[in-house]
């Protein structure tokens, strides 16, 4: 195999000892990963507190003890399995024959997905010339899989995208979203803001944007995401149940339940990650639950008709609605982040807890049948701006859910239609 200095032009990558910085965006499933780029704020304003210690954390295993119900249920959600090293049971495309190649606008220039006994590989090829390849190792896997997934690779202690990515609709291998057809960048780098949403602890090599320390990542979003650093709180918990003592105040727990805050708060820590492009004030994992966001990102705010996208401000296209405006709704109205995800259909009961289906304006029409279908209608999919794929000369976009709740003409139309020949 030819060193990185000794690839052709063929594969559009600049050689020599520094990669050049490629443009994309990573592909997610429950939560798609979006690169954004480190904002110079942050060497303005110094942060109320420093990212945390690896000791004040006690990990999942420690919660699991008293919160085994949660545990078990949240260790399948995507939160959960956000992130996760690049090994067989976490890497969801194929690499069976017939299945492992993946073709671009190019016609001479594939990748192939290859396994070996020290790890699975991404490999350009250049079919005139097969000898001139370059091959990277997958290292870790980003996203849990319900819309897709997407690789990175270590190149001594920095991080970069792989080129291929896993599509779920189709399970097949995909251009990395935002990633050239018919090119091969392996030159796109991964900024500390990817890791901050779909990991819970990572170690930054500042100033450099995508220099991390190779040890002490802690894979996926975890309880003290959430909750915050758990190690004091498990100490105390376990001290009073070895005194055999009463039970600790909640001032004295040294944890957070999110159901506690204020609203504006809960909305804080959904924003972290569920605000679109931001650019960051404060260094990565500086914010904790309870914080004021806007003290650590710059959040743009959502406009009516924005684009859905999982990469997008659905926090703020969720206080545009009218249902948020008119009511102490948060995130948690609707979504149990211990439990997986639910159907579309089941989510309509949270809807009909506040109207009443008889009000609806298709309800004379249609009648029971829309009793499942209030997010359908006033939450519709639509194709992603942000997470997009040019494969082998065509255009995959991710379908995303609308945040903003509102009644949508054309899509009600269509599902009318749809009932009406059932």
């Amino acid at each position: 195999m030819k060193s990185r200095d000794q690839i052709s032009d063929s594969f559009r990558v600049k050689t020599g000892n520094k990669l050049r910085a490629g443009g994309g965006i990573l592909l997610l499933a429950c939560v798609a990963l979006a690169p954004i780029v480190l904002s110079q704020a942050l060497a303005a304003p110094v942060s109320t507190h420093d990212q945390p210690k690896p000791s004040a954390y006690a990990g999942d295993v420690a919660c699991a003890q008293c919160h085994r119900k949660q545990a078990v249920t949240y260790a399948f959600t995507p939160h959960a399995r956000d992130s996760a090293p690049a090994s067989a049971g976490h890497i969801l495309g194929s690499f069976l024959p017939g299945r492992d190649l993946l073709h671009t606008s190019d016609h001479n220039l594939v990748i192939k997905m290859t396994s070996s006994p020290d790890g699975f590989y991404q490999n350009a090829v250049n079919l005139s010339d097969p000898q001139n390849h370059l091959s990277e190792r997958f290292d870790i896997a980003i996203g849990s899989g319900r819309h897709g997934q997407s690789y990175l690779y270590w190149n001594d202690d920095q991080l970069y995208e792989l080129p291929a990515s896993y599509w779920a609709p189709d399970h097949s291998w995909i251009i990395s979203p935002g990633f050239p057809d018919g090119q091969v960048h392996f030159d796109r780098p991964v900024e500390p803001r990817c890791l901050e949403c779909h990991t819970s602890y990572f170690s930054w090599i500042a100033p450099d944007p995508n220099r991390f320390a190779k040890t002490g990542i802690v894979y996926g979003i975890n309880c003290e995401r959430c909750h915050g650093p758990g190690a004091d709180h498990v100490a105390r918990e376990r001290a009073a149940t070895s005194r055999q003592g009463p039970r600790l105040a909640p001032a004295d727990l040294a944890i957070v339940n999110p159901a506690h805050l204020s609203r504006a708060r809960q909305l804080d820590l959904c924003s972290l990650c569920h605000a679109g492009a931001v650019d960051s004030r404060l260094p990565p994992l500086t914010f904790q639950v309870g914080d004021h966001l806007e003290d650590y990102l710059a959040i743009q705010p959502a406009a009516p008709g924005d684009a859905v996208d999982v990469h997008g401000n659905q926090v703020g296209a969720l206080e545009l609605s009218k249902c948020f405006n008119s009511s102490n709704m948060t995130c948690s109205t609707c979504h149990d982040v211990h439990e997986r995800p639910a159907s579309a259909e089941s989510y309509s009961r949270r809807c009909l807890t506040c109207h009443q289906m008889q009000t609806c304006g298709k309800y004379p029409v249609l009648g029971q049948a829309i009793r499942t279908k209030c997010v359908s209608c006033h939450m519709p999919l639509g194709e992603s701006d942000k997470i997009v794929s040019n494969t082998g000369g065509h255009t995959l976009r991710m379908l995303a859910r609308s945040h903003q709740i509102a009644i949508y003409p054309t899509v009600s139309a269509r599902i009318e239609r749809s009932l009406a020949e059932k």
